[in-house]
């Protein structure tokens, strides 16, 4: 099996951490095709006037044939950088920003409302729900037709008010804007007999002096065979 290990670069005020990262190329034969991705903006006034804009820029996709060389397996390396900037008439105090993908076996993930297995639960089209990451990483996804399971792609080490080390999902910021960027995170899906898809999300939890509140920017989907 091919190896790949990660490069998350992550740039938010007063936050940065690296993940180191290798890259095996494939043989002509096995070739990678590379996917462009639009990314996206999404621009939310919350109640009390505050604005939030998300940017999705520079996502691309890395598909590659079948690793456990059966119609089973897919694999793919993704990356991309989420922006986000607060603005309007309250103070913002921060937020922290949770980016991720959604990976679904034979399931519309384009469309609100899809009946799914329930490691999701969530309206794909709702920019202000969380997606519900039931999965540790994306490398090791198994999913049967009509399922999907969303993850995370950080996983920053730190240590907790007694010393002892956790695991975050998040990259927090103060003050008014903050960012985020990963690489050539794995997506690793087993047991697909029918098509794949994936979807990034951004997920912004942003605070200000009135309020708390959770904002939401998909990707599009993309084919991962």
């Amino acid at each position: 099996m091919i190896n790949r290990k990660n490069v998350a670069r992550l740039a938010g005020v007063g936050a940065a951490a690296t993940v180191a990262m290798g890259l095996l190329s494939t043989g002509a034969a096995n070739a990678d095709t590379f996917v462009p991705l639009p990314g996206g903006e999404l621009t939310k006034t919350l109640s009390d006037g505050t604005v939030v804009t998300i940017k999705l820029v520079g996502e691309s996709a890395n598909i590659s044939p079948s690793m456990g060389a059966t119609p089973v397996h897919r694999n793919a390396w993704v990356t991309g950088s989420a922006q986000v900037e607060i603005s309007g008439n309250s103070t913002a105090t921060g937020g922290a920003i949770f980016p991720g993908y959604t990976v679904g076996c034979q399931v519309n993930i384009a469309g609100g409302g899809t009946s799914h297995d329930g490691s999701v639960g969530l309206d794909w089209s709702g920019d202000q729900t969380k997606p519900t990451a039931s999965a540790g990483s994306g490398a090791n996804l198994n999913l049967g037709p009509g399922q999907a399971r969303s993850f995370y792609v950080l996983d920053l080490e730190q240590a907790d008010d007694f010393g002892n080390e956790v695991h975050k999902k998040r990259n927090k910021f103060k003050g008014n804007s903050g960012s985020v960027t990963w690489s050539d995170e794995t997506i690793g899906l087993s047991g697909c007999a029918g098509y794949a898809q994936a979807r990034s999300f951004v997920s912004v939890e942003v605070e200000t002096d009135n309020v708390i509140t959770w904002v939401t920017l998909w990707g599009q989907p993309f084919s991962i065979g």
